[in-house]
């Protein structure tokens, strides 16, 4: 759940040594534009020759962001990224992101059906990339074991595991919704009322009948009948269509009360495309929000809930999460001092406590204890992954690589 980052063209950059550092230029819809291979690690550390690559690809492509592995090598590739990037004198930025399952998706099925031409550490900076873009429509393709999220994950039946961590990213998917025009199968697969031969299938119509207009065209969707396109039509938009409320929340059962809403207070489908129904919710309230359920003759909770959907129809929950951290410049453990006041965001949550990269390549550790002065039963209850915090340097450990970082400020 993890904010994106749209409207970026991005370099995806996987780090190495010996085979070198893998790059791949995505563009705004994530789509690959070319990818390359430098050298600017041990042991060839062709420096001169890997910068000119980059600055070029940067050049030419208008790439805004580099999203860097934090794999193996991240840090002496951090250190390149932000030389090159001086010397590019642009405002240019780069992040460090997750490569947690990576690797697991470049050498599976779906990695081979998207880019059959690409080997396993080319598809790999083609995910580093687009998780930058999109983390959840990256991320559903790889199990969710291998995100790396939690512990003790052996200890459980590994079948009530799948269940219950499928569920998440279920609830994750319809929590935001699908654009049916630029969706992977294996994310529309998530969508409830549709299975993985549904979703092949509606890739399957695009491809041969264009981009969907509306809604009511999933009927004619081999395998998706009346009983399916009820429980999926809700969690998929279709932006461009002529009906409005196609790139909404709001179900089409809806749409006869919905549209009885808006004429009751003289707003029209432009006012809702143009953003112009702040006072909405305010004329409702004064109504009497039971009495205007009624009179449309649907429940108050679905009444509140398609206000909410007009107020900012097409809306992207994640937009009011915390945006990921772009810098210019690379810090080092050494650089770190006790007192140290930085902002990071939390990598991984556990029972002791929790994880925070605060741009270096060694995470920081933020103990139970010193997550509030309040009691805090689990770390859970204060943090989630994604979260950006605020955070003081406690302690640093150059020789064992700890950092230890409180929150309490």
């Amino acid at each position: 759940m993890q904010a994106p980052l749209k409207g970026k063209t991005v370099l995806g950059y996987d780090p190495g040594y010996r085979t070198g550092c893998k790059l791949a230029v995505v563009d705004k819809t994530g789509k690959v534009i070319t990818t390359a291979v430098i050298y600017p690690t041990k042991p060839r550390e062709d420096i001169a020759g890997s910068e000119k690559t980059v600055m070029s690809l940067i050049k030419k492509y208008g790439v805004d962001v580099v999203a860097i592995g934090n794999g193996t090598a991240s840090k002496e590739s951090e250190i390149f990224i932000a030389n090159v990037l001086k010397k590019l004198d642009t405002d240019k930025k780069y992040t460090m992101v997750s490569e947690a399952g990576a690797s697991v998706y470049s050498a599976s099925k779906l990695g081979a059906e998207e880019f059959p031409d690409f080997d396993v550490t080319q598809r790999s900076a083609v995910s580093i990339a687009r998780r930058l873009q999109d983390p959840l429509a990256e991320l559903v393709k790889i199990d969710p074991k291998s995100i790396g999220v939690g512990q003790y994950q052996h200890d459980m039946k590994q079948a009530r595991l799948d269940e219950a961590l499928g569920g998440v990213v279920e609830d994750c998917v319809n929590s935001i919704g699908v654009d049916i025009n630029t969706a992977s199968y294996s994310l529309l697969s998530y969508i409830s009322g549709i299975n993985l031969t549904s979703a092949k299938n509606i890739v399957k119509y695009r491809e041969e009948n264009g981009e969907f207009t509306k809604r009511e065209q999933l009927l004619k969707v081999p395998k998706i009948g009346n009983k399916a396109y009820q429980q999926c039509a809700g969690f998929l938009r279709v932006p461009d269509s002529k009906e409005i409320l196609d790139n909404t929340g709001v179900h089409p059962e809806a749409y006869a009360a919905t549209k009885q809403l808006l004429e009751k207070f003289e707003y029209t489908k432009a006012d809702v495309a143009g953003g112009a129904l702040s006072d909405l919710r305010k004329k409702c309230t004064k109504y009497g929000t039971k009495k205007l359920a009624d009179e449309l003759q649907i429940g108050e909770p679905t009444l509140l809930d398609i206000i909410g959907e007009l107020e900012k129809p097409g809306r992207d929950v994640r937009d009011s999460l915390p945006q990921v951290i772009l810098r210019d410049d690379v810090l080092g453990m050494e650089d770190l001092k006790e007192g140290m006041l930085m902002t990071g965001t939390v990598r991984n949550v556990i029972d002791f406590g929790a994880f925070v990269d605060i741009g270096v390549h060694q995470d920081g550790l933020v103990h139970i204890s010193e997550i509030s002065d309040k009691y805090v039963k689990h770390p859970s209850e204060v943090l989630s992954v994604g979260d950006i915090v605020n955070v003081k340097i406690k302690s640093v450990d150059l020789n064992k690589k700890r950092i230890g970082l409180t929150m309490k400020i």
